[in-house]
């Protein structure tokens, strides 16, 4: 990718369904390919796709809609997720490994083990997590090329 700052910035955005496991990943798929075709490094394609598959499955397991868009230009991405929701009461806590509010169903399923969050933060240059409760939340997380 060129570091010129006048390229233009490719945006891509993805609808998301609460409870929709079955397209679970698939937008953080799209998310990678588009990084690869951009010839970005294998090290920052893995951190953001870790980054936009947590925050995707964090939509599809605790909201009832959202979107997650990316936005990327030479120096960086911005991987955005809002949705509506229930929202998280503590945000801070929810940062910490392990702590999680997701149901039993989705435990089951080996979702919802209360590192997505943590995650995101772990492999982000950039996060900030603004959410109200009853309303929803919203994530956006950036990671530099350089």
């Amino acid at each position: 990718m060129n570091k010129n700052n006048n390229e233009p910035k490719y945006t891509v955005s993805y609808s998301l369904k609460g409870k929709d496991f079955l397209e679970g990943g698939k937008a953080s798929s799209k998310i990678k390919s588009r990084l690869k075709d951009l010839g970005i490094s294998p090290e920052i394609i893995r951190r953001v796709a870790i980054i936009a598959f947590e925050a995707e499955m964090n939509v599809i397991i605790h909201a009832y809609h959202g979107t997650i868009k990316a936005e990327i230009d030479p120096e960086k991405i911005a991987i955005e997720t809002v949705d509506k929701g229930p929202g998280i009461e503590d945000v801070e806590k929810a940062m910490e490994e392990g702590y999680t509010t997701a149901g039993p169903e989705v435990l089951e399923m080996g979702f919802g083990a209360g590192m997505g969050l943590p995650n995101i933060k772990r492999y982000s240059d950039e996060v900030d997590v603004t959410s109200q409760v009853n309303e929803g939340t919203r994530l956006y997380a950036t990671v530099y090329f350089n």
